[in-house]
């Protein structure tokens, strides 16, 4: 078997944390390659690759994407990875497409936790790696501080000798320039693309061999059906070929491939024929999943399967059974859950999907609370309605001793936070790892328990007055580290149903911080506000003001009512506790109790108090 170099084409993926102008920096390299003409209107001017609504909001990348330029001859296929963690599952999977990786790094924040991530990825893949130093135009960039640190963090995962060798491009992605030296006067980005060609090999390939083709992503047309993206790595493919699907159970079928696509700027472009190293798209088969093996029909070969992380974190998805169900959704009952779930499966692996014991429920688990809490905002953009539990980590049982996901996080803040940033993450079950100052900033780095994390981003920001700057990941499984206390504030819950009155929300300011506005709709076991003492109570938002034909000093006095704390979905999901739910639906979501009613709750509460007092005789007999 004689394995070809194809000097035409390059595969590289480009890997970074999350707002280090990764995106952006796609964006010059796709209009300096001249992939655009000069009169052609492009939908988005910036960060054009952020085609998701939710992506372009958030500012991050949350989908892999594939596009491809033509530079000096070359084909250069550039893949745009997710910089966070909880999408693990998407860089994973492209990853093994490429053969080299630019890692993009911020020239004053230097690497952060997903930059350690991805890069960890790429070193396991054997890729060739090219080190971006991006925003070196900021006025507080320290590029050779930061190369030092890349170094390190190279030396750390255990890079190769080779991998250690890497090549440095310092570029600013906003301006659209990249040079090789800091000294080099700066013009354009195409250092950074003579680079790519010079320092990424070509794909090897034996076109002669038998047909090999992993499918990494998926996608889905309405005239076309299920879409498979993946990369050829021996022999060639051709529109209307019999070919035999070996899918991850190793089952094999023969299919016919009706469409050929390649990558060509930002869309595909039909093609006949395509060899090893291309990545392609292909349409034809309806059962097509991630890591299934496209092969010859006379001599099919399967390739390794793609592992992917297990999910850290679970969740109760249940249809809405609120008093205010079926108010602003279409889509409503646990059919249209089941098939939303199906349909999501199909592309997002790093997902998984149980049935619970009751038939409206589903336990949902993701890598992380930013990857579940994505998955709902689609859902309730699309038009569902449900209600989720308090985020769950995944425990496992590792030589016979029970073990926890732990994170590893990283924490800059004013130094005169550094107490109230040690006694929470110390509470929580935090061990510091290390903890440097510069220029008033200290920069902290711990481990701390995946279930230690849910509520703490919101808690740092309320103590540092938002000056805190906070990013985690996925470290490892250890040993269970113990209980961890929560919330400790109880909570205000509306005793009856109603609209919301100034006069009643007037009376209750002393109790707490309300969550409603006056005017908001409620209904009894909704969480209305926040007590300012440990128990949960009972209150009377809807209560009005008696009408009476009697003039007094203050009858013309205003009512002034602080703001009521508005919550983002992470923050709702990181703020309930067990017996609580978030109720979302297309245009709000709420806080509710689990049991609706005063009385059922009281009930519940002897029964807990009954078997824990037998439990404890039980044991001292």
């Amino acid at each position: 078997m004689t394995q070809l170099l194809r000097d035409d084409i390059r595969n590289v993926a480009i890997i970074a944390h999350v707002d280090h102008g990764k995106t952006t920096l796609v964006d010059q390299l796709l209009k300096q390659s001249g992939t655009f003409r000069a009169n052609q209107q492009i939908q988005n001017v910036e960060r054009i690759m952020d085609s998701n609504d939710l992506e372009r909001e958030r500012g991050i990348t949350i989908l892999a994407k594939n596009t491809a330029i033509n530079y000096k001859g070359v084909k250069i296929n550039i893949i745009d990875t997710p910089g966070h963690a909880d999408f693990g599952g998407e860089v994973e999977r492209v990853l093994k497409m490429a053969d080299g990786v630019l890692l993009l790094v911020d020239a004053a924040e230097g690497p952060m936790p997903q930059t350690r991530f991805v890069l960890r990825k790429a070193l396991s893949y054997n890729l060739k790696p090219l080190v971006v130093i991006n925003k070196i135009d900021r006025p507080d960039a320290r590029c050779v501080e930061v190369l030092n640190k890349v170094f390190d963090l190279f030396v750390e995962l255990n890079a190769t000798d080779e991998q250690l060798d890497f090549t440095v491009i310092y570029a600013s992605g906003r301006d659209g320039f990249a040079k090789l030296a800091l000294e080099d006067s700066h013009k354009d980005i195409t250092p950074l693309l003579d680079a790519v060609l010079c320092h990424v090999p070509g794909p090897y390939c034996d076109p002669d061999a038998p047909l090999q083709m992993q499918i990494t992503s998926l996608d889905f047309n309405d005239y076309v059906g299920r879409i498979g993206i993946g990369r050829i790595f021996a022999g060639t493919i051709h529109t209307g070929q019999h070919i035999t699907r070996i899918s991850r159970d190793n089952e094999h079928t023969v299919h016919k491939i009706n469409t050929l696509y390649t990558f060509s700027g930002l869309g595909r472009q039909v093609i006949n024929s395509a060899g090893a190293g291309d990545i392609v798209a292909i349409t034809g088969i309806e059962n097509l999943d991630i890591s299934d093996t496209i092969a010859s029909v006379e001599n099919p070969q399967a390739m390794p399967r793609i592992n992917i992380d297990e999910p850290t974190l679970s969740m109760i998805f249940s249809i809405n059974n609120s008093p205010f169900s079926g108010r602003d959704g279409k889509y409503v009952t646990s059919r249209n859950l089941r098939e939303r779930f199906s349909r999501e499966l199909r592309s997002n692996v790093a997902l998984r999907i149980e049935d619970t014991e009751t038939p409206d429920a589903f336990c949902v688990s993701g890598r992380g609370l930013l990857h579940l809490s994505v998955l709902i905002e689609n859902m309730r953009r699309e038009g569902y309605e449900l209600q989720v539990s308090k985020p769950k980590v995944i425990l496992k049982d590792i030589h016979g001793e029970k073990a926890e996901p732990v994170e590893f996080v990283v924490i800059d803040v004013p130094k005169q936070y550094e107490g109230q940033v040690i006694s929470m993450l110390g509470t929580r079950k935090g061990e510091m790892l290390s903890m440097d100052t510069d220029k008033d900033i200290t920069h902290f780095e711990f481990k701390v328990p995946s279930r230690g994390l849910i509520g703490l981003r919101s808690r740092i920001m309320s103590a540092t007055r938002g000056e805190a700057v906070i990013y985690h990941n996925f470290y490892d499984y250890e040993p269970y580290k113990g209980d961890i206390a929560h919330r400790v504030q109880g909570v205000l819950i509306s005793m009856a149903a109603g609209v919301a009155t100034a006069y009643a929300l007037d009376g209750l300011q002393d109790r707490g911080i309300m969550f409603i506005k006056p005017g908001d709709p409620v209904y009894e076991g909704m969480i209305v506000g926040e007590h300012c003492e440990q128990n949960d109570i009972t209150v009377n938002v809807i209560r009005a003001k008696k009408a009476t034909n009697i003039r007094c000093a203050t009858a013309e006095k205003g009512i002034k009512l602080p703001p009521a704390r508005e919550f983002s979905l992470e923050m709702a999901l990181e703020y309930i506790e067990d017996d609580e739910l978030v109720e979302i639906t297309p245009n709000a979501f709420r806080f509710r109790k689990k049991l609706l009613t005063e009385n059922q709750r009281k009930i519940t509460r002897r029964q807990q108090q009954s078997l824990e007092t037998a439990t404890t005789s039980g044991e001292k007999i």
